[in-house]
């Protein structure tokens, strides 16, 4: 075992801090990564808070892991030392199950094995990418294209497959009217995304205070939503909305806004319920939907895609010792649009 600088939670309760994690031995398929940036995405802060349920402390968080290949198992034949690279929210599946043979390892139907959180298949707890480094088998290693910094790479790994997925399931092209719910981290990434996919975009935000960003990021439109007449004027607007919000919205609302047919598509995970009335579903054969990460197919897909198309993350790069701080400003909404943590501080 290699032990590593890292920052994790002691309980829910507690704030992140300083510690050692230990890293297991490279094997026949694995890759080591030194972990040049790590994203702090808002699944962090609910699972190691134990919004989403009880978890196994000490908890290292951290799926958006962007670095280089450090070294490589004898049979490893994807990737080669001193490659850029990435990984995200899994790092193993089955992969013999239907799902996996499919490309869809998010629902691996034997159990997918988190980046962080889960039991992995030597009974340790995965540790994430609050750290210096990471193994990870070979096959859940994707390429970080060049033309993508790996600070600003790092968030793709989540909030980018996040949003992709569900506008490529969806059909999202040219002629789609789509609304992005939120203008946060996925929400800056979805508008860059859907703008890139030749479709309109609409931002529905609560209010107009990140319009001219919205604007600059590819929005043909920008409502606020503490505006009762946004919802009056749009009504029957869209095919497609994506709410990326992780609080609680007024389901009815924002369904009346789809035209015949649509579908809401909620990628946000609040840890309360979303009641939904259904006749709100039933008045235009609209769909409520959810959707998960993509597959590492897909993930490749979408970083070739944002490379070609000049797509990146909006980020801050923060030290490892201002990672509570961090949890803070995300809860109150203070972050355009991302925080990044240098990994090259998890020692200090």
């Amino acid at each position: 075992m290699t032990r590593v600088h890292a920052y994790a939670a002691p309980s829910e309760a507690a704030p992140l801090e300083k510690t050692v994690i230990e890293r297991r031995e490279l094997g026949p398929h694995d890759v080591l990564i030194d972990i040049a940036f790590a994203g702090i995405c808002h699944s962090d802060i609910h699972t190691v808070r134990g919004d989403w349920g009880p978890q196994r402390y000490p908890l290292a968080p951290g799926h958006e892991i962007a670095g280089t290949v450090a070294a490589v198992g004898s049979d490893v034949t994807r990737h080669s030392v001193g490659d850029r690279v990435g990984v995200g929210c899994m790092v193993n599946s089955c992969g013999e199950c239907r799902n996996c043979e499919r490309g869809d390892e998010q629902f691996c139907t034997n159990g997918t094995i988190l980046t962080y959180g889960s039991i992995d298949r030597d009974g340790t707890v995965t540790q994430g990418g609050y750290s210096e480094q990471v193994v990870v088998t070979e096959s859940f290693v994707v390429r970080i294209p060049e033309g993508i910094e790996l600070d600003a790479a790092a968030p793709l790994l989540c909030a980018g497959i996040t949003t992709y997925s569900p506008l490529r399931h969806w059909n999202v092209g040219p002629g789609s009217r789509v609304a992005v719910v939120g203008l946060g981290g996925l929400g800056h990434m979805a508008v860059q995304i859907t703008h890139a996919l030749g479709a309109e975009v609409t931002v529905l935000s609560q209010t107009l205070t990140k319009k001219d960003d919205g604007l600059r990021l590819g929005a043909d439109h920008y409502y606020a939503t503490s505006d009762r007449e946004t919802f009056r004027n749009l009504r029957s607007s869209f095919d497609v909305i994506l709410n990326t919000v992780s609080a609680v919205v007024d389901l009815r609302s924002y369904l009346s806004l789809l035209d015949v047919g649509g579908s809401m598509v909620c990628v946000g995970a609040p840890s309360e319920p979303l009641p939904v009335q259904v006749m709100s579903l039933i008045g235009g054969r609209r769909s409520l939907a959810g959707s998960n990460i993509g597959g590492i197919q897909e993930t490749q897909e979408m970083l070739d895609f944002c490379a070609e198309h000049g797509i990146a993350a909006e980020v801050e790069v923060i030290p490892a010792s201002q990672i509570n701080e961090a949890y803070e400003r995300v809860l109150a909404s203070d972050v355009r649009y991302r925080f990044v943590i240098d990994a090259s501080t998890f020692a200090d």
